[in-house]
């Protein structure tokens, strides 16, 4: 049978590329083919750069026919959540408010991919400014997942997440907030990555809340999320968060195996309300792992019931701050019939931002306001300490973290939109990483009795990537549940 090539994974059509059995633009084709096919109904993309694409898959052709050495990225298709600066092309942040915003240059983790030949192949939806968990409050209308249209793809990378699962691009690029990879992973069925703090440069990024924010990748299996975390990787001056820190191989380093690897299962991650098929797809993947030759306790995280509570302080105070240069004078969308100064600030962000950004800055805004700061931003602080501690005491006894990477698949569309507080709980168990600055990685582990994927979250000590990495890849490779595909794209799956 023919393999399409938009259902390979990265890997794969690397070396189909480097033995001359593919070529760039035919792989790109496929893409461009399969996102005019689907996207009618999955409205994964914000802007498609056709012509673009096929120019710079048009110079990796002339690389390979040169016997160039090529980079394993070198004319694969891959896409980026629209909050990444991209040189010329326009950067909206799924807000009215950057509706025509043209940057004058790339994100670091753009400049990386495009010095390694990867073809970007456009910019997808997502939550405005990042501020969501299912992909519904971009301004430019929601995604839809591809395993069920009537169903969220997650948020805010929900866009990205279905691009890869849905055969658009091979990989995508995320960030992850409080859980805005993993979540739309786990929704999608595919791998979603968010590297360490400090493991990947911000700059260039569109901000919501800077000491949380991380960029990472989506892609179709664990090996892909290595090739493509190494390509991101590195110290960059220009972010001053950015860490000095060598970064590995992570692929060469998969195949090491588990060893004897000691693995903790947080007692507060299977609290009552979990969906049953859930907590037992994750409860079945911790046993293959100790299959494998790992050793399964259960510790403790304390801390965890306050993550939701300390996430929505400082997440919102640091969105209050950073959104304030949006204000219709100094670029962005200006309100037309102004009386004044303050009436262009008042009309052009009420008429630039949506409800749930809206709601964020005013939560934000109170939270750092004079008689409140201490009792509110300054408590959530010290709250985030704690949480930290908590992981470092399970870290003390054991190398990886296993837990679900959301206590449900994914809702119905429009489901939880009158009710901001639940579609908070949609993050309950990826905020506390962010909180702690630490690596955690989601892949499918199973699927639902509505046919639905369900993800598996392991997490990692601080720049332990090539443990969590080595970790998922082990479980990968003793299981099937990466391979499967949503029901109208399993035929053409490799």
């Amino acid at each position: 049978m023919n393999v399409d090539p938009s259902s390979l994974t990265l890997a794969s059509a690397s070396r189909r590329l480097s033995r001359r059995e593919l070529s760039a633009g035919e792989l790109v084709e496929a893409c461009l083919r399969r996102i005019e096919e689907t996207e009618p109904r999955l409205h994964a993309f914000l802007a498609v750069s056709d012509g673009e694409a096929r120019r710079q898959a048009a110079a990796a052709d002339e690389r390979l026919a040169r016997g160039e050495p090529l980079s394993p990225l070198d004319g694969v298709p891959i896409a980026l959540k629209d909050v990444f600066l991209t040189r010329g092309v326009r950067t909206t942040a799924a807000s009215r408010i950057l509706e025509n915003f043209v940057p004058p240059y790339d994100a670091t983790a753009v400049a990386r991919l495009r010095s390694r030949g990867a073809v970007l192949i456009g910019k997808t939806n997502c939550d405005e400014f990042a501020m969501g968990s299912s992909t519904e409050n971009s301004a430019f209308g929601p995604s839809f997942n591809p395993w069920d249209p009537s169903r969220v793809p997650g948020g805010s990378s929900g866009g990205s997440a279905v691009a890869v699962a849905a055969g658009q691009c091979l990989a995508a690029l995320g960030t992850d907030t409080g859980g805005s990879i993993r979540l739309p992973a786990s929704y999608c069925g595919v791998v979603g990555l968010k590297p360490t703090y400090g493991r990947v440069s911000r700059y260039g990024i569109v901000a919501y809340a800077s000491s949380l924010d991380q960029v990472g990748p989506f892609t179709r299996d664990v090996r892909d999320a290595a090739i493509l975390l190494e390509a991101l990787a590195g110290h960059d001056p220009r972010d001053a968060t950015s860490a000095p820190i060598e970064t590995p191989n992570y692929e060469s380093l998969l195949e090491s195996g588990l060893g004897p690897l000691r693995i903790g299962v947080p007692r507060e991650y299977f609290e009552e309300g979990m969906q049953p098929e859930v907590d037992s797809s994750v409860r079945e993947a911790i046993a293959v792992l100790e299959s494998l030759g790992a050793s399964v306790e259960t510790v403790s995280l304390p801390h965890a019931t306050y993550a939701i509570a300390t996430y929505y302080l400082i997440a919102t105070a640091e969105a209050s701050s950073n959104l304030a240069r949006y204000d219709g004078i100094r670029y962005g969308r200006r309100a037309a019939g102004a009386e004044s100064l303050l009436d262009a600030y008042r009309r052009s962000r009420d008429q630039g931002f949506g409800a749930e950004v809206k709601r964020r800055i005013l939560l934000g805004t109170y939270a750092l306001s004079a008689g409140y700061y201490e009792a509110y931003y300054g408590k959530a602080q010290k709250a985030r300490t704690l949480v930290r501690k908590d992981f470092e005491d399970a870290f003390a006894r054991c190398d990886l973290l296993v837990a679900p990477t959301a206590p449900t698949t994914a809702f119905r569309i429009g489901e939880k939109l009158a009710d901001p507080l639940s579609m908070y709980l949609s993050d309950v168990l990826t905020i506390s990483v962010n909180l702690a600055g630490l690596p955690a990685l989601s892949l499918p582990c199973g699927i639902d009795g509505s046919g639905l994927p369900i993800g598996v979250q392991l997490i990692g000590k601080p720049f332990g990537e090539a443990a969590l990495l080595g970790a998922a890849y082990a479980y990968e490779q003793a299981t099937e549940w990466h391979r499967a595909r949503p029901p109208s794209l399993a035929e053409a799956a490799t």
